[in-house]
């Protein structure tokens, strides 16, 4: 099994735009997989193609997007739970550190994450922010705090070139 292991759990996600968004999210950090609890994504995503439209990457194409009864259940037992969310009593996001293998647990638009999986969850961590953010925006904020607090960062122009559209071929004078 390797090394590093992502994953992003939704309770009961409404909107597909944020899915779409989320999935982009995973794509461009290379998130393993993305499970969702509930109803109302399913029955919102029914009427089309909307929640990929945000994800223009196609990254919903190589990750899987599952629904699942339980997120807790949903991963190994060497994945630590870690959720995030506005909870009184949670770590600032800037002073964690990410473990090498996570499902990051994210609470619904207009809810928050029940006490049951609070309870269950090895860490609780918060986005520092004032008034609370759209849920894929928080999921990429996230991400890139891990990304950036990792050791295996891959930054050069050969990631640039592979990363960026297709119309952008602007380059730092030098």
């Amino acid at each position: 099994m390797k090394q590093s292991y992502v994953s992003i759990g939704l309770v009961n996600p409404k909107s597909p735009t944020n899915v779409g968004g989320i999935m982009r999210a995973a794509g461009c950090y290379r998130v393993d997989s993305v499970f969702f609890t509930g109803k109302r994504y399913p029955l919102a995503a029914s009427n089309g193609n909307a929640q990929y439209n945000t994800d223009t990457k196609g990254a919903s194409q190589q990750i899987s997007l599952t629904g699942v009864e339980s997120l807790v259940d949903a991963c190994h037992d060497d994945v630590k739970i870690i959720c995030v969310d506005l909870v009184e009593g949670a770590i600032p996001l800037p002073d964690f550190e990410h473990p090498d293998k996570a499902i990051y647990v994210f609470g619904p638009e207009d809810g928050t994450i029940s006490q049951q999986v609070i309870n269950k969850a090895d860490a609780v961590v918060y986005v520092p922010t004032v008034g609370c953010m759209n849920l894929a925006a928080s999921v990429n904020v996230l991400l890139y705090d891990r990304l950036a607090k990792s050791t295996q960062t891959i930054a050069n122009d050969d990631l640039i070139r592979e990363s960026r559209d297709t119309n952008n071929r602007v380059r730092v004078r030098k």
